[in-house]
């Protein structure tokens, strides 16, 4: 196992946002420990009780990680389609896992039309190190024939419900549509089933929470507030972190503050009535693989702020908010260091746990440096 440490001095210039204000601000000492290599396009990772990694690999396998970076391969993984965006995404663990052995995973999967996103629920068997009673909970409206905008995070409720995102599958249209599952966010019960909270406005299907989202690969909930936050991709331009909220709409195409990759406007421009503004954007896009909000003890000063992995960029962006909870700082951390870096985590420690999306992919833990 490598550390490399991260000097404060080294954080690359600021983001463009709606805030003309932002400022840059130092960062603690930072380490980061290599603790597993040769994974395959890692795309998640969730910290197990006792200690050990769980790591999804996008052409479709799971992974228990222990701490001293041994990988052993979980059998029982359903079949996914594994091409272009698509393949096995996201991991999350039932709010009760250590009595139930219960996690959730999102994936791309064949069907009628093409392929779409899909919800699974199964049990760990962590001794034999396969799933059990796998079930597919959740499956799009809509499938369709392009390989891109599958999403998907799950992020689960105080209810124990699931929240998660589905792209517009490139076909940007889709996501102002309110009886199609693509541009949304969704929100489930453990079975599948509509959790009471969910917003009924006519035509709208009744898992869908927000629509108007353009491919949301992350989303949390704020354990301390129970805020849910998601990162999402612009075009050219205009990704953005939004908080959805029941039956909202979020715009895209309609208005974005991105153009399209040929440089045309987008839609209306960058607002428009009955269309939800951001909470923050990037123009330029720095691709965002997924958003945490920091709650833990090795980095008080973080604390409540957001962190979001990029892919073009290649780089960790903290995010500091003010005390009315606006962003007002935002760090460049390790631009270029690791590659692409898709998941981040809080591990329960406080440290920062990513995963980088390459074909010899690594998972990352940071710590801050004595």
């Amino acid at each position: 196992m490598k550390a490399t440490p991260v000097l404060a001095g080294m954080i690359a210039a600021l983001a463009f946002s709606p805030f003309p204000s932002i400022a840059q601000e130092a960062s603690p000492p930072l380490e980061v420990e290599r603790i597993a290599d040769g994974l395959v396009h890692p795309w998640a990772v969730e910290v197990l009780p006792d200690g050990a990694y769980l790591v999804t690999e996008r052409p479709g396998r799971l992974n228990i990680v222990s701490k001293d970076g041994a990988t052993q391969k979980v059998s029982g993984v359903p079949d996914v389609y594994s091409a272009g965006q698509g393949g096995l995404l996201d991991v999350g663990l039932d709010p009760g896992f250590s009595e139930n052995g219960r996690i959730y995973l999102t994936a791309s999967v064949s069907g009628d039309g093409g392929q779409g996103t899909a919800v699974f629920r199964a049990t760990l068997d962590r001794q034999q190190a396969r799933l059990e009673n796998v079930s597919q909970i959740f499956e799009m409206n809509r499938f369709s024939g392009t390989n891109r905008h599958f999403g998907s995070r799950i992020a689960i409720d105080s209810a124990g419900n699931l929240f998660f995102g589905i792209g517009d599958r490139g076909e940007s249209e889709r996501a102002q549509d309110p009886a199609d599952h693509a541009g949304s966010i969704l929100h489930i019960t453990p079975e599948g089933g509509i959790p009471q909270d969910n917003p009924t406005p006519s035509g709208w299907e009744p898992e869908i929470w927000s629509i108007g989202h353009r491919n949301p690969q992350g989303i949390t909930i704020d354990p301390e507030t129970d805020t849910l936050y998601t990162v999402e991709h612009g075009a050219r331009g205009g990704d953005e972190i939004n908080i959805p909220r029941a039956g909202q709409n979020y715009g895209w195409p309609e208005i974005s503050y991105g153009v399209h990759y040929s440089g045309a406007t987008i839609g209306q421009g960058t607002e428009a009535p009955g269309l939800e503004q951001p909470l923050y954007y990037w123009d330029p896009s720095i691709a965002p693989g997924a958003i945490a909000v920091y709650r833990g003890d090795m980095f008080p000063e973080w604390d409540g702020d957001f962190l979001v992995t990029a892919l073009k960029d290649q780089l960790l962006a903290h995010i500091g908010l003010d005390e009315s909870g606006m962003p007002a700082t935002e760090n460049r951390l390790f631009a270029g260091e690791f590659g692409r870096l898709r998941d981040v985590k809080v591990a329960p420690d406080g440290a920062i746990l990513l995963v980088t999306d390459e074909p010899d992919g690594a998972l990352l833990r940071v710590y801050r440096a004595e």
